[in-house]
């Protein structure tokens, strides 16, 4: 049996996505250091203080319009992120997937270094924090194509939604981690809650080079024994040809909005706590890593739902048209009592990622290996770049919305989120007839085409 393989692919490459995840969180988490109100804080009496309100901000983040400032560094990232990802998968498909996943994870190693660096080395410019986030961002984008095809070249169609299910948890577990790391140093030397981070995925690269097996072809070359009969395909899709998949324009336009929402509290979380709530930097870092962990559980169940009644499309649906007034209400009642911020982070939490870990892996891997590909396995890395590079769009537009809006009051940033939500939902249902007759067109061509 190869099981114990399948097992250990799916540790490795949940590590791997994890230390992804684990060093893009602290920038949310130190957010509310470079910028604090710094009249509450006991002035030292060896600096020559000029203005009592922003003497212990980190320059440029010391002026009115840091918000707008934190929302470039965001979008430097994210909008790299979202354009490398359309590129990431067709490099994926062609170059070895060890090989791919260990350069970028050693190269974000480095740029997450270098933004903690800034502290050391008092740098002061925004240039340059941009420019580490550009980098960062582009390099980043190595990881989850990767790991999906890696994923999905050792795992079947059957229980796939409740395995990428659980899975796909890393995503929830690198930011809980992330953040719980970058809360330690947030307060003494912010440097450090990049530069752990980053030498954590560095050390995540060593291990990878050193220990994938990218897909069970690899292992039936080597260990014949177990797969006597089996029969593989790895030619290269074109970007067109992915596109063509039945299902793949729609699925990677709800995620867009459903990451839109997903992202913005990724970046936002901690600081919305942090003004509303009007906790300390760590304290909001800690409390926000709650709704993380209603993802895990949203991501799980989201998973179970859908191989049970096998409809991925409406288990998405439904999440999403709860999720709209749990957002409203969030907003409202979130932070009247500890117990009940807790409660809804949690609901919140597993409503908005429920939808967003399902779209990304198991609705990926499923068309990444549609039946109209006849067993093309290489497909799958050019697939899971298109949805999630789409995705990425609205994971850039969201926190740079929040930034625009969120001067004007948090009340608006909810209600932009909860039309991003509503946006998800129906742009899903539109599709959702479609979706089917396409497939149904799609097959009955094939078959039409092979009769012939």
């Amino acid at each position: 049996s190869n099981s114990k393989y399948r097992g250990f692919i799916l540790v490795l490459t949940f590590l791997f996505y994890t230390a992804y995840h684990l060093s893009r969180k602290p920038i949310s988490i130190v957010k509310s250091e470079l910028h604090r109100n710094c009249s509450n804080i006991i002035q030292p009496k060896d600096i020559n203080i000029t203005n009592n309100v922003t003497w212990c901000d980190w320059p440029p983040f010391d002026q009115d319009n840091y918000q707008t400032l934190f929302g470039v560094l965001d979008n430097c990232f994210l909008v790299a992120y979202a354009i490398g990802m359309f590129f990431s998968g067709i490099f994926g498909e062609r170059l070895p997937l060890r090989y791919y996943l260990s350069i970028g994870m050693l190269m974000s190693g480095l740029f997450t270094c270098l933004f903690g660096l800034g502290f050391y080395w008092n740098i002061h410019s925004l240039g340059y924090y941009a420019f580490v986030q550009v980098m960062n961002g582009l390099v980043q984008t190595t990881g989850w194509p990767a790991v999906v095809a890696c994923v999905g070249n050792w795992f079947g169609k059957g229980k796939r939604g409740f395995i990428m299910g659980v899975w796909n948890s890393h995503t929830s577990v690198g930011n809980i981690l992330g953040s719980l790391i970058a809360g330690v140093f947030v307060s003494t030397a912010w440097g450090l809650s990049f530069i752990v981070p980053g030498i954590i995925i560095a050390c995540t690269g060593v291990l990878c080079f050193f220990f994938l097996v990218e897909s069970e072809f690899q292992f039936v070359r080597q260990n014949p024994k177990y797969f006597p009969k089996v029969s593989f395909r790895f030619e290269a899709i074109s970007f067109l040809g992915a596109l063509c998949i039945p299902g793949v324009v729609e699925f990677s336009l709800c995620l867009l909005f459903a990451k839109l929402v997903s992202y913005t509290f990724l970046y936002w979380l901690p600081l919305y706590i942090s003004n509303v709530a009007h906790f300390e930097a760590k304290e909001a870092g800690d409390m926000s890593t709650l709704f993380d962990v209603g993802g895990i559980l949203g991501g799980i169940l989201a998973g179970l739902v859908s191989d049970y009644t096998g409809g991925r499309a409406t288990t998405c649906c439904v999440m999403l048209v709860v999720a709209a007034p749990m957002l409203f209400l969030y907003n409202y009642i979130g932070q009247r009592s500890l117990g009940t911020t807790i409660g809804m982070l949690l609901l919140c939490g597993a409503l908005v990622n429920g939808p967003y870990a399902l779209i990304t892996t198991a609705v990926s891997a499923d068309l990444g290996t549609h039946e109209s590909l006849k067993g093309n396995a290489r497909a799958l890395s050019t697939v899971t770049a298109i949805i999630d590079g789409t995705g990425s769009i609205g994971a850039a537009l969201g926190p740079l919305l929040a930034g625009v809006i969120s001067p004007s009051g948090w009340n608006n940033v909810f209600y932009m989120l909860i039309s991003a939500d509503v946006l998800a939902c129906l742009v899903r249902e539109q599709s959702l007839s479609v979706y089917l007759h396409r497939i149904n067109l799609f097959l009955f061509n094939a078959n039409a085409n092979q009769l012939i």
